[in-house]
């Protein structure tokens, strides 16, 4: 173990001098409590105010903003046809590298794009880029207050309220599990009503839970400390095993999503776990394999949304010194923009009105084999993750006539490689009625009305 340790030190100290070398435009190696990561967003928000917005979506329990800043050349809003991609960090609040990594990319953003970095430029044009550092700022401070190093392995981890936050999202998993269905659940209220039973949702949580229900995220990562790992769903065992592989319905791009990123990571493409029990293979890992949870942030963005997300653990360490982090910038710098490319590949496209050309909304996108949908938004477009190979694709929406079955191929994921499917939906005789558009109107709500009930 000694030699194991004294090897990471010299890997440390030689990628610190690399990235010292480099001539990066703003500091690396300091840890940045909730004052100076308010600040850094402020400033960075108003060095490149035509490309970024800055909003809090919410309050943690002792007040702090819950910040998100967002990169795209419509920053403010969705444009149809381009994807939304989210990077959320700190959930627990003593993880801290996830926090840091993203204090860094976006001052990294704004840099290159006024040095006319044509590859970031391009990024921004074709992907809204949402990034949240912390979720957990009042746990940030708990932790950060315990001096010296090691810190405290857990002080810090919960919320101000003592709860643990990626525990306490509404655990549609069991009904999953019992019902075989993984569309969209939160829009059931009787799934949502026993899906947070036993539950105290809290401030937090129910802000980002709103946040996701409120946009239409095709792709995520939730940055974590204390392995080095890409964990993709689901994170909870059907059969109450602790440890129980347990797939999704799409299971196959998850492991291509989660070796995206590992692959990216030199130190997490070859990584069997910083503990000798975790077994990992090649840096990526179930969720449910390596240890079984409810209530996960994870599974919530797969069975109440249209967002795929993941996992990452990015440190053994979850608060290592500042010294250390120039590091964990250099070894995720390249795979945080590997995985948001992942968010352009697939088959994208709009569904339309045969008769108006105007936009159908929430309508069912179906893939022949695979019992998962994902659904259009508000300006009829949509995304389909899916790997490489032959598709049978229809949709559909209400009021009008199941679509024609529509084949196609998809390539392997490289940048911007979706391939475009469009439908021209025909009405069906019958109208819909006042109280079936009510009714859709109200499902998106219910979930947030029951969280707070």
């Amino acid at each position: 173990m000694q030699v194991k340790m004294n090897i990471w030190c010299l890997i440390v100290i030689g990628l610190v001098k690399a990235v010292e070398s480099s001539g990066a435009a703003f500091p690396l190696n300091r840890h940045h409590d909730y004052e100076e990561l308010t600040q850094v967003l402020r400033t960075t928000n108003a060095r490149c105010k035509g490309i970024t917005s800055l909003s809090s979506i919410g309050r943690s329990v002792e007040g702090r903003e819950l910040w998100v800043i967002v990169f795209s050349i419509n920053s403010t809003h969705h444009t149809p046809g381009v994807p939304e991609f989210k990077y959320v960090a700190n959930m627990h609040g003593n993880e801290v590298v996830g926090r840091e990594v993203l204090i860094d990319l976006v001052q990294y953003f704004c840099d290159e794009y006024h040095k006319g970095n044509e590859t970031i430029i391009e990024l921004i044009t074709n992907v809204r880029i949402h990034i949240m550092p912390s979720m957990n700022p009042d746990g940030y401070e708990k932790a950060a207050k315990y001096k010296g190093y090691p810190k405290d392995y857990v002080r810090g981890r919960k919320n101000a309220a003592n709860y643990d936050l990626n525990r306490n999202f509404p655990d549609f998993d069991k009904i999953a599990c019992r019902t075989g269905d993984s569309n969209r659940l939160a829009y059931n209220r009787a799934y949502v009503s026993e899906a947070v039973r036993g539950i105290k949702i809290q401030p937090e949580t129910e802000a980002v839970a709103e946040w996701i229900m409120s946009n239409p995220f095709v792709l995520s990562a939730n940055l974590h400390g204390g392995d080095v790992v890409a964990n993709y769903p689901f994170d909870e065992s059907c059969d109450g095993e602790l440890r129980h592989y347990q797939g999704c319905p799409d299971d196959a791009i998850f492991r291509q999503l989660s070796s995206a990123y590992s692959n990216g990571n030199s130190q997490m493409a070859g990584s069997t776990g910083c503990s000798p029990d975790d077994g990992f293979h090649d840096g990526t890992t179930n969720g449910a394999a390596w240890y079984s949870i409810g209530g996960g942030m994870q599974d919530f963005n797969y069975l109440a949304s249209n967002c795929f997300e993941i996992t990452i653990e990015m440190s053994c360490v979850k608060f290592p010194p500042s010294y250390s982090l120039p590091v964990f910038w250099q070894l995720n710098q390249n795979a945080m923009i590997d995985y948001i490319y992942q968010s352009t590949c697939g088959v994208k496209g709009f569904l339309y009105d045969a008769a108006s050309g105007a936009p159908v909304p929430d309508a069912a996108v179906m893939v022949e084999g695979i019992q998962h949908v994902v659904y259009s938004a508000a300006d009829g477009d949509y995304w389909r993750l899916l790997v490489a190979g032959n598709y049978a694709i229809r949709v559909q929406a209400q009021g009008y006539e199941l679509s024609e079955i529509k084949t196609v191929q998809v390539p392997e994921c490289r940048p911007y490689s979706a391939v475009e499917l469009n439908f021209n939906l025909k009405k069906t005789n019958r109208r819909e009625t006042a109280k079936e558009t009510d009714d859709t109107l109200q499902r998106l709500r219910s979930v947030l009305l029951s969280i707070q009930q």
